[in-house]
């Protein structure tokens, strides 16, 4: 059976979360560097990566590294890899991303014509043939250059990881479940201790936090594209992963996680998404103001991505949009807060200093995920989610 490198993309200061995450599924950490994870694994872990991890952008399996000045060692390094045990003859293949960083070079197009040059220079000797029909499966390459080091990979995803499926359309300024998820693995927060957005729009953290409660594998009814690589990984390994995985869906979950948006309609389209997923028995979805938090209960967890200026184009409106969840925050004042935000002032008009502040960017958009921890509860929590509704 074939072993593979196999590296995991994800947000810049999430690799720890990552790492975690493939560690729980049973495969041994090779690197970690940042913005990506690398771990060995055979077949079958490309399965389990694309089905079962959240915080992930994608799974590659790892083809070549080396180091290339020049577009000559560029061309030598690719071609000297055995592509043939990836590319079969019919295999469609192309540089669908090239990306280079502190290196001399750094011409994404001169970059992705140079690969695929060598590999086809390579499958031409190995195959006997120089014109290659390319209709069969889909091969798409990612080539990375940083600090003249070269690293290849095989895309076996497809569209990004954090394309559950459940989310067609979103509300303004969305933030990707692949980071929401991180965000909420990055708090204590457990399916046993209550959870608010206030500011949910169509409802991500929700239905993330829902979906880990409810153990739903974020891959499982989704599609990828190494599923037509049977010259790899068998076909069959697909769907036992994914049966296997609806099996070990927990049905029956008692929690209290809670979405408020201003706007009724992204509320609707909240509703609609969290009914995709499968978790709108789960999630109380409602129009409300976020200065109208609030909650009966004790030691629970507001974990949201405010407007921060991008969303609103009104900067104006910022200082009371966060005095008003600081407000609301001294009322629940057993409440830990997790926010991300780009707004400079949020820990001024919060009225507080946030323990931990980690760098994470959302999308283009370098941002900061703040920590307000409240008190630990002094025993275990006593009071049933669902009986104290």
């Amino acid at each position: 059976m074939q072993r593979f490198d196999i590296i995991c993309p994800c947000h810049f200061g999430l690799e720890a979360v990552l790492k975690r995450e493939i560690t729980d599924l049973g495969y041994e950490i090779a690197n970690v560097y940042d913005g990506r994870v690398i771990f060995h694994g055979d077949p079958e872990a490309v399965v389990y990566a694309n089905i079962h991890l959240r915080t992930a952008e994608r799974v590659l399996i790892d083809c070549a590294e080396f180091e290339a000045k020049t577009f000559d060692e560029l061309y030598e390094g690719v071609k000297s890899c055995n592509w043939s045990d990836l590319i079969p003859r019919d295999g469609r293949f192309w540089v669908k991303k090239a990306s280079s960083v502190n290196s001399k070079l750094f011409s994404p197009r001169d970059i992705q014509s140079i690969v695929k040059k060598a590999i086809v220079d390579n499958l031409s000797g190995r195959y006997g043939i120089s014109h290659f029909p390319e209709d069969g499966a889909d091969h798409p390459l990612r080539v990375f250059i940083n600090k003249d080091h070269v690293s290849i990979g095989l895309d076996t995803t497809g569209d990004s990881l954090h394309k559950r499926g459940y989310r067609p359309g979103a509300g303004e300024a969305p933030i990707a479940e692949n980071l929401a998820a991180a965000l909420i693995m990055l708090t204590p927060w457990r399916q046993d201790r209550y959870l608010i957005d206030p500011f949910c729009g169509s409802g991500t953290f929700p239905i993330e936090a829902a979906m880990i409660a409810r153990n739903i594998a974020p891959g499982m009814d989704r599609h990828f594209t190494a599923e037509n690589w049977d010259h790899i990984i068998d076909r069959r390994q697909w769907y036992d992963v994914a049966d296997e995985a609806r099996s070990n869906v927990i049905k029956d979950v008692e929690t209290d996680i809670q979405g408020y948006d201003i706007d009724g309609k992204v509320i609707a389209v909240a509703r609609e998404n969290a009914k995709r997923a499968g978790v709108l028995d789960m999630v109380h979805l409602q129009q409300r103001e976020a200065r109208d938090l609030s909650h009966h209960g004790k030691y629970g967890f507001v974990i949201t991505n405010p407007p921060y200026g991008e969303r609103l184009n009104d900067l104006d409106t910022l200082p009371g949009i966060y005095r008003d969840l600081g407000d609301a925050m001294k009322r629940l004042d057993t409440w830990s807060l997790y926010m991300i935000t780009s707004y400079e002032d949020a820990e001024r008009y919060i009225g507080r200093k946030a323990s931990k502040n980690r760098k994470i960017y959302n999308g283009m958009i370098k941002t900061r995920f703040l920590s307000f921890p409240g008190p630990k509860p002094v025993s275990k929590i006593s009071d049933n989610i669902m009986q104290s509704r």
